[in-house]
């Protein structure tokens, strides 16, 4: 099925699906060995982007919520439910037969104040917090039972040195709390598969600390049906046998595997960060936003094949995984403008601010055709 817009939208799309023809679709390309998904944001949900909307339809066979199902957006107080942005964007998904992805329930950003705090402003209790998880989980994962496929639960628990990431999760739970997530999960969803999300996965520490944790979640009788790799890399790194090693190790525990979030930074940085961190923030100067204009063609190359190392080895992968998601639709749209510093110009997907397919986007079809 086709993501329907008014006719007036319609009307001023210039529709670069029009002028493609099947076998250059990446749902079709890869159809065979995983899903291509992209990541949405409020603006292609309600309609607004409608030339994004029909590229999303025609190239993607799998959706990702950017923001509309994080706590903030979708449980914004304690008694207020803001549920028809998601339930927007779970429609989309029926619409055009796509793979739905929930992202995500437990997460330490944007998660309001209140859910940790009593009415005077102290701090809850275990007991509190728990029951406040829970409800929470299946509030949201019971409402969207049988449309949503695949949650979340847990997203970036883990600091790149191993150990678990102190949030007021932890700090008011304890170690325990990621466990009590599952079991939620499972509880209100039960047919939904259910993820572990995090970034720097290449790391050996961060790859070794997420699969002990699968591995406890394993021993204790709870259901993890998969690992969400976040391939928020450049155009040197991770190296292509890091990203093997993570693939590797997660499989090897009977898990399904993701590359989810992937965008490719094209811009230098002037310090030493790696990572998705969004707490993380830096100043914008003119060295470290070169391409204000457009992107030169050396950088066009490269990016190319990087984006051609990663789907070769995608595709190798293929029995081992399962879902490979954009953020976002086009360059215009990304995060990566505006972390970890705000107003750059950056080129990190396969189609431009115009919605038409750049460079790299002919190496991922070629890769996949191997």
């Amino acid at each position: 099925m086709r993501l329907v817009f008014p006719a007036f939208l319609l009307a001023a799309v210039v529709c670069f699906a029009s002028e493609n023809n099947s076998a250059r679709r990446l749902k079709n390309v890869f159809k065979d060995d995983f899903h291509i998904g992209a990541a949405v944001n409020r603006s292609q949900i309600y309609g607004r982007a409608p030339k994004a909307g029909v590229l999303l339809a025609e190239q993607f066979s799998s959706i990702t919520p950017e923001n509309v199902m994080k706590w903030s957006s979708i449980h914004p107080k304690p008694d207020e439910y803001n549920f028809e942005p998601a339930d927007k964007y779970a429609s989309i998904g029926e619409e055009n037969s796509m793979f739905v992805a929930g992202h995500t329930l437990i997460w330490h950003n944007q998660t309001p104040d209140w859910v940790f705090e009593n009415a005077d402003g102290s701090e809850v209790s275990r007991k509190e917090l728990l029951k406040r998880m829970r409800e929470h989980i299946f509030k949201v994962a019971g409402r969207y039972k049988g449309r949503v496929h695949g949650w979340d639960v847990v997203n970036e628990a883990i600091e790149d040195d191993g150990s678990l990431r102190n949030t007021k999760w932890r700090e008011i739970i304890g170690d325990d709390y990621i466990a009590k997530a599952f079991e939620y999960a499972h509880q209100a969803a039960p047919d939904a598969e259910l993820y572990y999300n995090d970034y720097n996965m290449y790391r050996s520490e961060k790859r070794k600390a997420a699969a002990e944790l699968a591995e406890k979640l394993q021993s204790r009788g709870l259901r993890i049906d998969g690992i969400g790799i976040q391939g928020h890399w450049g155009l040197n790194h991770p190296s292509a046998a890091e990203i093997q090693k993570s693939i590797d190790a997660f499989s090897s525990l009977g898990l399904k595997v993701m590359i989810t979030e992937l965008d490719l930074t094209v811009l230098p940085s002037a310090w030493e960060h790696r990572g998705a961190d969004i707490s993380q923030n830096y100043e914008l100067r003119k060295e470290i936003n070169p391409f204000p204009d457009g992107l030169p063609a050396n950088m066009q190359r490269k990016l190319s094949n990087r984006y051609q190392q990663l789907f070769a080895l995608f595709t190798r992968n293929s029995g081992k995984i399962s879902r490979v998601t954009f953020w976002g639709v086009h360059d215009g749209c990304s995060w990566r403008n505006n972390w970890p510093v705000s107003g750059r110009t950056d080129y990190p997907l396969l189609f431009n601010r115009n919605c038409e397919p750049k460079r790299a986007f002919n190496e991922v079809v070629k890769a996949g055709r191997k």
